[in-house]
């Protein structure tokens, strides 16, 4: 397939959607006409944005593009970093090997498949106590507040051995940290008081240790680990960043579409056999990562036609990528029954999602559990009264009311 020619008047990053539930518009024009097109970032600079599958997933896994995002630009916010910081000491996510891959290993262990399998009854119990929590409650209720938050807080807390009744603060330190329209002052706050949580809990474990994540990594009697208060701290703050905030919204926002394609609704509660697909197929479909992954290029490089320069962003947009219909058939249409297995939600190369395996589980658990114990589950309001976090780097829903019939 050739690449079209790219636009030579860069445009800002597509962010308004006509569909809640589908990629911001424009995405598809960009896709078929100019696949690798330039972008202008919001600091002023001008790099590049990929929106075709098989580009995206061949830009995540090329080593000549850097994970360190001291050195890029940001698609929708103008102050990507505070001038002098350092990279953050344990935060694998903008790091390339060697260093992330040292980090990487340390953890991985507890995020295998078969480590996840062995959470499954504790996830479940999880998920079943929020249910009768709803039932008891009646309805209506805002399904974020009531299951799609807490179920993945309490799983990660546990996890990592956070203290679950200290979540208000890290959720809305977190919240603070992905809000586009946040001032700069207020996001600088919030992730210096995360910090600051974090490392008091390190300084806790090291004293009190549990036999939880953290306290393992401290105590590790792996001679390879010797993790500092700062490694730990920063690796301890990724990942409980990332261990609630994506699964809550996915949970919510994959539910929203549910009710909304009552079919896919009705053939999950009757089909259970299917709740491994219908994970896959929400995580493609929704791909709640809205404004891509960056990259820089560490040296000029000829990329799919065109040529990168030394220090260029690059923006590889997993959104479009898994509506491509190259790639998938029908892309724009929710098909639990459909093998979406090769999406790439959780992106791809050694930057995968580290903890895709334990969201996959709390999906799995949640999903057939939420519409076998409310068949009747619908909205409580208009679709288009659903409050939908455009303004968030993570995308989902802010509230979702919904009820039955008691």
């Amino acid at each position: 397939m050739s690449v079209a020619s790219p636009t030579p008047f860069p445009a800002p990053l597509p962010t308004r959607r006509g569909c809640p539930f589908d990629p911001p518009d424009g995405y598809g024009e960009l896709r078929r006409d100019r696949p690798i097109s330039r972008l202008a970032f919001p600091d002023g600079k001008i790099g590049w944005l990929l929106t075709r599958y098989e580009d995206v997933r061949a830009v995540l896994e090329d080593v000549r593009f850097s994970s360190d995002r001291r050195h890029a630009s940001s698609p929708v916010r103008a102050f990507p970093v505070r001038d002098g910081d350092p990279r953050i000491p344990g935060s694998l996510i903008g790091m390339d090997p060697p260093e992330h891959t040292r980090y990487r290993r340390l953890v991985t262990r507890w995020f295998t498949v078969r480590r996840m399998r062995g959470l499954a009854p504790r996830i479940e119990r999880i998920v079943a106590d929020h249910l009768d929590a709803m039932e008891r409650t009646g309805p209506p209720v805002d399904l974020v507040e009531a299951f799609a938050r807490p179920i993945p807080s309490l799983v990660i807390c546990e996890l990592l051995g956070v203290p679950y009744a200290e979540r208000a603060d890290f959720q809305r330190w977190t919240a603070t940290l992905f809000r586009l329209d946040e001032p700069k002052e207020s996001v600088y706050a919030a992730r210096d008081a995360l910090w600051d949580y974090m490392r008091s809990l390190v300084t806790v474990k090291r004293q009190l240790p549990d036999d939880a994540l953290l306290s393992q990594l401290i105590h590790s009697e792996d001679p390879s680990a010797g993790l500092t208060n700062q490694e730990l701290t920063g690796l301890g703050q990724l990942l409980l960043i990332a261990g609630h905030e994506t699964t809550a919204n996915m949970l919510a926002l994959g539910t929203f579409a549910l009710l909304c394609h009552p079919e896919q609704a009705h053939t999950l509660r009757t089909r259970p056999d299917l709740v491994d697909n219908a994970v896959e197929e929400l995580l493609r479909y929704l791909t709640i990562v809205q404004f891509g992954v960056v990259r820089v290029a560490r040296e000029d490089i000829e990329f799919a036609g065109v040529r990168i320069l030394q220090g260029e962003t690059v923006v590889a947009s997993i959104a479009a990528a898994n509506r491509d219909p190259e790639r998938f058939a029908d892309p724009d249409e929710l098909d639990i029954t459909r093998s979406a297995a090769h999406h790439i939600a959780f992106g791809h190369g050694v930057h995968q999602c580290l903890g895709q395996q334990l969201a996959r589980m709390e999906m799995r658990a949640g999903y057939p559990a939420l519409f076998q114990r409310f068949p009747s589950l619908r909205l409580a309001v208009p679709a288009d009264q659903v409050p939908l976090r455009d303004d968030m780097f993570i995308y989902g829903v802010h509230r979702l009311p919904v009820t039955w019939q008691g």
